[in-house]
Protein backbone atom coordinates (compact mmCIF):
# COMPACT_ATOMS: atom_id res chain seq x y z
CA UNK A 1 0.00 0.00 0.00
CA UNK A 2 0.77 3.77 -0.83
CA UNK A 3 -0.35 4.99 2.61
CA UNK A 4 -0.60 8.05 1.28
CA UNK A 5 3.51 8.25 -0.05
CA UNK A 6 2.47 8.79 -3.54
CA UNK A 7 0.75 12.23 -3.50
CA UNK A 8 3.85 14.28 -3.28
CA UNK A 9 6.65 13.41 -5.60
CA UNK A 10 9.36 14.71 -3.48
CA UNK A 11 8.57 12.68 -0.48
CA UNK A 12 9.77 9.20 -0.35
CA UNK A 13 8.44 6.21 1.40
CA UNK A 14 9.39 4.04 4.15
CA UNK A 15 11.39 1.11 1.91
CA UNK A 16 12.75 3.92 -0.38
CA UNK A 17 10.62 3.84 -3.27
CA UNK A 18 9.00 7.08 -5.01
CA UNK A 19 5.59 6.68 -6.24
CA UNK A 20 5.06 8.81 -8.48
CA UNK A 21 8.40 7.43 -10.44
CA UNK A 22 6.90 3.96 -10.42
CA UNK A 23 3.03 4.91 -11.37
CA UNK A 24 4.84 6.46 -14.62
CA UNK A 25 6.56 3.40 -15.51
CA UNK A 26 3.69 1.88 -15.29
CA UNK A 27 2.58 3.78 -17.80
CA UNK A 28 5.62 2.85 -20.32
CA UNK A 29 4.39 -0.60 -19.56
CA UNK A 30 0.20 0.31 -20.70
CA UNK A 31 1.78 1.86 -23.76
CA UNK A 32 2.29 0.57 -27.55
CA UNK A 33 5.58 -1.63 -28.08
CA UNK A 34 8.72 -0.31 -29.32
CA UNK A 35 11.51 -2.44 -30.50
CA UNK A 36 15.28 -1.49 -31.23
CA UNK A 37 17.76 -3.58 -33.68
CA UNK A 38 21.29 -2.69 -34.06
CA UNK A 39 23.06 -4.72 -37.14
CA UNK A 40 26.51 -4.18 -38.07
CA UNK A 41 26.38 -1.16 -39.84
CA UNK A 42 22.29 -0.44 -39.19
CA UNK A 43 19.51 0.81 -36.95
CA UNK A 44 16.50 -0.52 -37.02
CA UNK A 45 13.38 1.06 -35.30
CA UNK A 46 10.04 -0.86 -35.16
CA UNK A 47 7.10 0.30 -33.23
CA UNK A 48 3.40 -1.16 -33.04
CA UNK A 49 0.98 1.38 -34.28
CA UNK A 50 -2.83 1.12 -33.46
CA UNK A 51 -5.51 0.79 -35.59
CA UNK A 52 -6.93 4.58 -36.60
CA UNK A 53 -11.12 5.50 -36.29
CA UNK A 54 -12.47 5.23 -39.17
CA UNK A 55 -12.98 9.04 -39.72
CA UNK A 56 -9.70 9.63 -38.57
CA UNK A 57 -7.21 11.09 -41.05
CA UNK A 58 -3.76 9.06 -40.96
CA UNK A 59 -1.74 11.84 -43.11
CA UNK A 60 -1.33 14.04 -39.95
CA UNK A 61 -1.41 11.62 -37.13
CA UNK A 62 1.60 11.83 -34.72
CA UNK A 63 4.42 9.29 -35.46
CA UNK A 64 6.21 7.02 -33.00
CA UNK A 65 9.34 7.20 -34.49
CA UNK A 66 10.54 10.80 -34.33
CA UNK A 67 13.44 12.34 -35.66
CA UNK A 68 15.88 14.56 -33.78
CA UNK A 69 18.23 15.52 -35.53
CA UNK A 70 19.01 14.19 -39.15
CA UNK A 71 21.16 11.83 -37.91
CA UNK A 72 19.16 10.60 -34.66
CA UNK A 73 15.80 9.44 -33.97
CA UNK A 74 13.78 8.07 -31.06
CA UNK A 75 10.77 6.08 -30.48
CA UNK A 76 8.65 6.05 -27.23
CA UNK A 77 6.47 4.09 -25.14
CA UNK A 78 3.58 5.34 -22.85
CA UNK A 79 2.19 9.00 -23.11
CA UNK A 80 1.64 10.59 -26.77
CA UNK A 81 1.59 14.23 -25.02
CA UNK A 82 4.47 13.61 -22.63
CA UNK A 83 6.45 12.07 -25.89
CA UNK A 84 5.80 15.45 -27.78
CA UNK A 85 7.24 17.76 -25.14
CA UNK A 86 10.47 15.82 -24.63
CA UNK A 87 10.82 15.36 -28.05
CA UNK A 88 10.65 18.77 -28.86
CA UNK A 89 13.31 20.08 -26.05
CA UNK A 90 15.55 17.29 -27.40
CA UNK A 91 15.35 18.90 -30.85
CA UNK A 92 16.08 22.50 -29.55
CA UNK A 93 19.05 20.98 -27.61
CA UNK A 94 20.60 19.20 -30.86
CA UNK A 95 20.50 22.26 -33.00
CA UNK A 96 21.62 24.60 -30.20
CA UNK A 97 24.39 22.36 -30.19
CA UNK A 98 25.48 22.90 -34.07
CA UNK A 99 25.20 26.53 -33.42
CA UNK A 100 27.25 26.98 -30.90
CA UNK A 101 30.18 23.81 -31.35
CA UNK A 102 29.40 23.84 -35.06
CA UNK A 103 29.61 19.74 -35.36
CA UNK A 104 26.06 17.80 -34.57
CA UNK A 105 25.23 15.97 -31.34
CA UNK A 106 26.83 12.77 -30.69
CA UNK A 107 24.03 9.80 -29.31
CA UNK A 108 25.06 9.32 -26.27
CA UNK A 109 24.95 13.17 -25.43
CA UNK A 110 21.45 13.41 -26.53
CA UNK A 111 20.50 10.57 -24.98
CA UNK A 112 21.79 11.70 -21.49
CA UNK A 113 20.05 15.30 -22.37
CA UNK A 114 16.76 13.51 -22.60
CA UNK A 115 17.57 11.26 -19.56
CA UNK A 116 18.73 14.18 -17.42
CA UNK A 117 15.06 15.90 -18.45
CA UNK A 118 13.39 13.10 -17.73
CA UNK A 119 15.25 12.84 -14.29
CA UNK A 120 15.05 16.62 -13.04
CA UNK A 121 11.06 15.88 -13.33
CA UNK A 122 11.38 13.39 -10.61
CA UNK A 123 12.96 15.83 -7.96
CA UNK A 124 11.06 18.42 -7.55
CA UNK A 125 7.22 19.38 -6.35
CA UNK A 126 4.33 20.85 -8.61
CA UNK A 127 5.62 18.73 -11.31
CA UNK A 128 5.13 15.17 -12.35
CA UNK A 129 7.46 12.24 -14.27
CA UNK A 130 7.29 11.94 -17.73
CA UNK A 131 5.04 8.49 -18.57
CA UNK A 132 7.74 7.40 -21.05
CA UNK A 133 10.71 5.58 -21.83
CA UNK A 134 12.76 5.89 -24.97
CA UNK A 135 14.86 4.48 -27.71
CA UNK A 136 17.31 6.44 -28.82
CA UNK A 137 19.39 5.38 -32.51
CA UNK A 138 21.91 6.81 -34.75
CA UNK A 139 25.24 7.21 -35.62
CA UNK A 140 28.18 9.33 -34.30
CA UNK A 141 30.10 11.99 -36.72
CA UNK A 142 32.63 10.03 -39.27
CA UNK A 143 31.46 6.31 -37.22
CA UNK A 144 30.09 3.77 -39.07
CA UNK A 145 29.08 2.20 -35.26
CA UNK A 146 24.89 1.89 -34.89
CA UNK A 147 24.00 3.53 -31.51
CA UNK A 148 20.95 2.28 -29.38
CA UNK A 149 20.48 3.56 -26.24
CA UNK A 150 17.06 2.99 -23.61
CA UNK A 151 15.79 6.31 -21.79
CA UNK A 152 13.34 5.27 -18.15
CA UNK A 153 11.42 7.77 -16.53
CA UNK A 154 13.47 7.83 -14.01
CA UNK A 155 16.37 9.28 -16.15
CA UNK A 156 18.28 6.00 -16.06
CA UNK A 157 19.72 5.28 -19.49
CA UNK A 158 21.81 2.28 -20.92
CA UNK A 159 22.91 1.10 -24.31
CA UNK A 160 21.76 -1.62 -25.81
CA UNK A 161 22.59 -4.03 -29.00
CA UNK A 162 18.54 -4.72 -28.90
CA UNK A 163 15.75 -4.25 -26.56
CA UNK A 164 12.53 -3.01 -26.69
CA UNK A 165 9.77 -1.27 -24.33
CA UNK A 166 5.76 -0.81 -23.81
CA UNK A 167 3.69 -3.81 -23.89
CA UNK A 168 4.43 -7.19 -23.25
CA UNK A 169 8.09 -5.90 -23.70
CA UNK A 170 9.56 -8.73 -21.91
CA UNK A 171 8.20 -11.42 -24.32
CA UNK A 172 9.99 -9.73 -26.88
CA UNK A 173 12.94 -9.15 -25.40
CA UNK A 174 12.99 -12.61 -24.66
CA UNK A 175 12.48 -13.30 -27.96
CA UNK A 176 15.43 -10.54 -29.10
CA UNK A 177 18.26 -12.49 -26.67
CA UNK A 178 17.45 -16.14 -28.12
CA UNK A 179 17.60 -14.66 -31.83
CA UNK A 180 20.25 -11.47 -31.97
CA UNK A 181 23.35 -11.95 -34.05
CA UNK A 182 26.01 -8.82 -34.02
CA UNK A 183 26.82 -9.05 -37.43
CA UNK A 184 23.69 -9.01 -39.34
CA UNK A 185 23.05 -7.17 -42.52
CA UNK A 186 19.86 -4.69 -43.28
CA UNK A 187 17.82 -7.86 -44.83
CA UNK A 188 18.20 -9.75 -41.64
CA UNK A 189 18.00 -6.61 -39.30
CA UNK A 190 14.71 -5.73 -40.60
CA UNK A 191 13.83 -9.40 -40.88
CA UNK A 192 14.21 -9.32 -36.84
CA UNK A 193 12.38 -6.35 -35.84
CA UNK A 194 9.30 -7.55 -38.18
CA UNK A 195 9.40 -11.14 -36.07
CA UNK A 196 10.18 -9.61 -32.81
CA UNK A 197 6.99 -7.23 -33.13
CA UNK A 198 5.08 -9.89 -34.98
CA UNK A 199 4.97 -11.58 -30.72
CA UNK A 200 2.69 -9.13 -29.86
CA UNK A 201 1.30 -8.01 -33.13
CA UNK A 202 -2.09 -9.89 -34.64
CA UNK A 203 -2.75 -7.59 -37.06
CA UNK A 204 -0.14 -8.24 -39.04
CA UNK A 205 1.74 -5.44 -41.55
CA UNK A 206 -0.80 -2.35 -41.46
CA UNK A 207 -0.26 -1.94 -37.55
CA UNK A 208 3.74 -2.19 -37.92
CA UNK A 209 5.98 0.75 -38.37
CA UNK A 210 9.69 0.04 -39.23
CA UNK A 211 12.46 2.92 -39.43
CA UNK A 212 15.85 2.07 -40.89
CA UNK A 213 19.03 4.35 -40.62
CA UNK A 214 22.41 3.13 -41.63
CA UNK A 215 26.02 5.64 -41.52
CA UNK A 216 26.13 8.78 -43.67
CA UNK A 217 22.08 8.73 -44.40
CA UNK A 218 18.83 10.01 -43.10
CA UNK A 219 16.27 8.01 -41.13
CA UNK A 220 13.79 5.63 -43.91
CA UNK A 221 10.56 4.73 -42.95
CA UNK A 222 9.49 1.81 -45.07
CA UNK A 223 6.13 1.38 -46.52
CA UNK A 224 3.54 -0.79 -45.76
CA UNK A 225 3.71 -3.15 -48.93
CA UNK A 226 7.65 -3.46 -47.64
CA UNK A 227 6.97 -4.86 -44.26
CA UNK A 228 3.88 -6.95 -45.71
CA UNK A 229 6.69 -8.67 -47.81
CA UNK A 230 8.63 -9.40 -44.58
CA UNK A 231 5.33 -10.68 -43.23
CA UNK A 232 4.57 -13.17 -46.14
CA UNK A 233 8.34 -14.23 -45.58
CA UNK A 234 8.17 -14.97 -42.04
CA UNK A 235 4.53 -16.64 -42.22
CA UNK A 236 5.75 -18.58 -44.79
CA UNK A 237 9.12 -19.29 -42.97
CA UNK A 238 6.95 -20.29 -39.87
CA UNK A 239 4.38 -23.18 -41.55
CA UNK A 240 7.29 -24.42 -43.44
CA UNK A 241 8.61 -25.61 -39.50
CA UNK A 242 5.42 -26.34 -38.54
CA UNK A 243 4.96 -29.05 -41.36
CA UNK A 244 8.59 -29.94 -40.80
CA UNK A 245 7.52 -30.97 -37.02
CA UNK A 246 5.35 -33.51 -37.57
CA UNK A 247 7.50 -35.01 -39.95
CA UNK A 248 9.94 -35.35 -37.51
CA UNK A 249 8.04 -36.68 -34.67
CA UNK A 250 6.82 -39.60 -36.66
CA UNK A 251 10.49 -40.85 -37.84
CA UNK A 252 11.40 -40.15 -34.51
CA UNK A 253 8.35 -42.89 -33.42
CA UNK A 254 8.60 -45.32 -36.27
CA UNK A 255 12.56 -45.81 -35.57
CA UNK A 256 12.33 -45.94 -31.73
CA UNK A 257 9.43 -48.96 -31.94
CA UNK A 258 11.06 -52.37 -31.52
CA UNK A 259 9.53 -55.69 -32.06
CA UNK A 260 8.82 -58.25 -29.16
CA UNK A 261 9.43 -61.55 -29.95
CA UNK A 262 6.75 -63.90 -29.87
CA UNK A 263 6.03 -67.41 -27.89
CA UNK A 264 4.84 -69.75 -28.86
CA UNK A 265 2.46 -72.68 -26.82
CA UNK A 266 6.06 -74.98 -25.78
CA UNK A 267 7.97 -71.68 -24.78
CA UNK A 268 4.71 -70.59 -21.60
CA UNK A 269 4.73 -74.94 -20.72
CA UNK A 270 8.61 -74.47 -20.26
CA UNK A 271 8.09 -71.29 -17.75
CA UNK A 272 5.20 -72.86 -15.64
CA UNK A 273 7.86 -75.48 -14.97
Amino acid sequence: MASGYDRALSVFSPDGHVFQVEYAQEAVKRGTCAVGVKGAHIVVLGCEKRSAMKLQDTRITPSKICLVDNHVALAFAGLNADARILVDNARVEAQSHRLTVEDPVSIEYITRYIAGVQQRFTQAGGVRPFGISTLVVGFDLNDKVPRLYQTEPSGIYSAWKANAIGRSSKTVREFLERNHKPDMDREETVKLTVRSLLEVVQTGAKNIEIAVMEPGGTLELLGTEAIEKYVEEINNEKQEEAARRPGRQGAAGASGTTTLPTRGAGDAGDEDI
